[in-house]
């Protein structure tokens, strides 16, 4: 047989993914409890949704999903915290229950989508904790409104430009077909974590992360952006900043703290990459903490 035809290749990508979905349905467990979905129109015309929950008039905070990933991983922080925070969880453009347009997967458009979200939906300054690609976004969005909209930035788990670069992984060939697509992002999503979060979760997770096209998860991985640039993004901002990480980043985030005042570190040693799924509780606290310590003193010095 000869080679299978793209609009084929769409198919069987869209016939997988609905497999995955279905049996996410199924096994999932519940999450995000006491999560309401929201939807905005951002400014170049594509719906995004988030999730929000907690007091209106409490102080809010703001998560960021990772690369592909949709805001719901954030649900055990949405569930601890939704008692005394207004929290809010964004499903950025072509991740979760977002529309999938054909452009705007770049730092510039992805940090203006949360812009918009904040002027918005916010009504006072807001802790942005971005995790993964969610920190780079974070930062564009810095670079281009600045951070007067901003109380405070919690940093997990990737690089800032801060110090020597971390070693590069290894990188793997593009799959070619959509079951090794499919196969691979399975493959992925269980590589976040240190402890399995359960079948049911890991097939929700894996499902939600393939609505993207291959296109457009490519351009996210290669931000046309010099990492000096991230650098000067967390040391122009005037706000407290918690920078959480893994054993491999430990020298960046030593190096932050040493150079920039208001900064401080949290090193999960033997979590995975979403630290915040393996130790919900510690890394909870460390949210609180930051509230009620870093940002309440930072607004009555």
């Amino acid at each position: 047989m000869g080679a299978v035809s793209q609009t084929s290749e769409r198919a069987l990508l869209r016939k997988g993914a609905c497999l995955l979905i279905a049996a996410a349905l199924l096994c999932a467990p519940t999450l995000a409890r006491a999560a309401a979905d929201r939807f905005f129109t951002t400014s170049d015309g594509v719906r995004l949704h988030y999730l929000e929950a907690g007091p209106s008039d409490a102080p809010p905070i703001l998560f960021v999903p990772g690369w592909t990933m949709p805001a719901w991983i954030w649900s055990r922080q949405l569930d601890a915290l939704s008692d005394r925070y207004h929290v809010l969880a964004l499903d950025p453009r072509g991740q979760g229950r977002s529309a999938i347009p054909a452009s705007g997967y770049d730092p510039v458009r992805r940090g203006r989508d949360i812009g918009e979200l904040i002027d918005g939906h916010i009504d006072r300054p807001v802790v942005i904790v971005g995790w993964s690609l969610g920190v780079l976004d974070t930062l564009a969005y810095l670079m281009d409104a600045g951070d007067d909209r901003v109380a405070g930035l919690v940093l997990v788990d990737n690089s800032i430009g801060e110090g020597p670069p971390p070693k590069a992984g290894k990188r793997r060939a593009a799959p070619k077909t959509a079951a090794e697509r499919v196969k691979a992002r399975g493959a992925f999503v269980a590589g976040m974590f240190a402890s399995d979060p359960g079948e049911g979760y890991r097939t929700r997770l894996t499902a939600d992360s393939l609505r993207m096209t291959p296109q457009a998860e490519r351009a996210l991985l290669s931000y046309p952006v010099p990492r000096e640039a991230w650098r000067a993004a967390v040391h122009g901002s005037r706000r407290s900043v918690l920078y959480i990480v893994r054993p491999r980043l430990r020298g960046q985030a030593e190096a932050l703290v040493a150079s920039r005042p208001g900064a401080r570190m949290e090193v999960f040693e033997k979590a995975g990459h979403a630290l915040f799924v393996d130790e919900p509780a510690r890394f909870n606290a460390l949210i609180d903490g930051f509230m009620t310590r870093d940002v309440k003193q930072a607004a009555h010095p």
